[in-house]
């Protein structure tokens, strides 16, 4: 199952929240993400389909290890573009807001290419 730019960002905030807190459920990833309880029982339904995520009897979400994988990608792509932007001088809301389109957009590939030149320039600079 192909997952949208909206799947990505509530495994990221799931994961986000696992790592802050522990145990996440619905509530808090809906005040998480500024967004209605019923927006996310529909996300939760469809990445439970998808294999992405579990709900427990106490109702806590947890990552599956493909959902912690594309997680965790989507997190480090969403890291890596805010700190660049930063960095080139773009406010730090504007970078947030702009990094997260930005890492639905961009193969896993091209990142990974990416990623490796800014590495190389960076170590120059060392």
């Amino acid at each position: 199952m192909a997952l949208h730019q909206s799947g990505e960002d509530y495994l990221e905030a799931i994961l986000m929240l696992q790592k802050e807190k522990g145990m996440v459920r619905s509530i808090d990833v809906a005040q998480h993400m500024g967004v209605s309880k019923p927006s996310v029982c529909h996300a939760v339904t469809t990445l439970k389909k998808g294999g992405f995520l579990t709900m427990d009897e106490d109702f806590s979400l947890h990552l599956t290890d493909v959902g912690r994988e594309v997680a965790e990608q989507t997190y480090e792509k969403h890291c890596f573009f805010t700190r660049r932007l930063i960095a080139a001088g773009v406010d730090p809301q504007t970078a947030e807001r702009e990094a997260c389109r930005m890492e639905h957009t961009i193969s896993e590939s091209s990142f990974q290419q990416l990623k490796a030149a800014v590495a190389k320039v960076e170590q120059f600079k060392e």
